[in-house]
């Protein structure tokens, strides 16, 4: 019976720990199951969403004094700008709308972010051309990547020697990487000194590059070769876009010429309606001959009629 006994509480162990181990496996695959959703939707959202910081930065900066660069954030498509208060969305209309209100006029596109999920070539307008420059973030751009945007700008100014339009130049905060290959052609193709460049584009920007690799890399790295920069590389991509009046406008214009084509038919009606009423017949000869005699009798016997009564005679 003892044996029976020391058996039977045992397996009771054998269960128990059984159960629990199952409990604690269960635990740790609901946790792992809950971490792996939590990476998706963080994934999900930074592949879909606004970018970070994004908000952070002011649009568009000015234009760099003795260049033709002007660089900005990201411009996002509609389906992105729709998530954010009219007065924070920026797209690409939006762009050029703010350089027109610096009296300036936007030829050239470099995009040196390093995805296509902002916006797509078929929302860039028909009046600029665009270049993609894929350049990875939080790195020091890599000699190839600053070698194609060196030719990209040397092929511009070529070709646009006759005007002055600017060439636009962004990342997604349209700072640390923009910044740096801005900085990086003033100092490697038009000679300036690395605090000269810094100081030109943190101040047409209105922010500060952050980068602290990038700064050091501008001040002390040696400078790149512009070997070959004249060579063209890619011929830069022109819009097709064509911009949209809003819907409220549109149908306020059709609204408009409704009324106008209304009021034009109206009058011409009323025009009509009077020129098709009868007009007062003409008396022919006959009649005028009759109503002058007739005038004439009845003129002769009122004189006579007056002769017959004369005057009372003198008393």
């Amino acid at each position: 019976m003892s044996w029976l006994f020391i058996c039977r509480n045992s397996t009771l162990l054998c269960l128990k720990a059984s159960a629990g181990n199952r409990t604690l496996l269960g635990v740790a695959m609901s946790q792992q199951q809950q971490q792996q959703q939590q990476q998706k939707k963080k994934k999900k959202k930074k592949t879909t969403g606004i970018p970070d910081g994004w908000l952070d930065y002011c649009p568009v900066g000015s234009r760099i004094p003795g260049t033709r660069f002007i660089p900005f954030k990201v411009p996002l498509k509609a389906a992105l700008n729709c998530q954010l208060p009219a007065s924070q969305s920026f797209d690409l209309w939006d762009l050029l709308d703010s350089v027109r209100q610096q009296n300036q006029e936007l030829g050239l596109i470099i995009d040196l972010t390093f995805t296509t999920r902002y916006y797509s070539v078929s929302d860039i307008p028909q009046c600029c051309a665009y270049i993609k420059i894929p350049t990875e973030g939080h790195r020091v751009p890599n000699d190839g990547a600053i070698l194609s945007f060196k030719r990209a700008v040397r092929h511009f100014l070529s070709q646009n020697q006759d005007n002055s339009r600017l060439i636009g130049v962004h990342c997604t905060h349209g700072l640390n990487r923009t910044g740096y290959l801005i900085c990086r052609y003033l100092i490697d193709v038009d000679r300036l000194d690395a605090a000269a460049a810094l100081q030109l584009f943190n101040s047409s920007r209105g922010h500060h590059i952050e980068r602290k690799n990038y700064i050091r890399d501008l001040q002390h790295a040696a400078k790149r070769s512009n070997r070959g920069i004249d060579e063209p590389e890619r011929n830069p991509i022109m819009g097709l876009a064509v911009r949209k009046e809003p819907a409220t406008l549109i149908k306020h214009q059709e609204k408009v010429e409704s009324n106008t084509v209304a009021q034009h038919v109206k009058a011409s009606g009323d025009e009509s309606a009077e020129n098709q009423q009868p007009k007062e017949k003409q008396p022919s000869q006959k009649q005028t001959k009759r109503r002058a005699r007739r005038r004439y009798k009845t003129r002769d016997k009122k004189s006579a009629d007056g002769s017959a009564q004369g005057h009372d005679p003198a008393s």
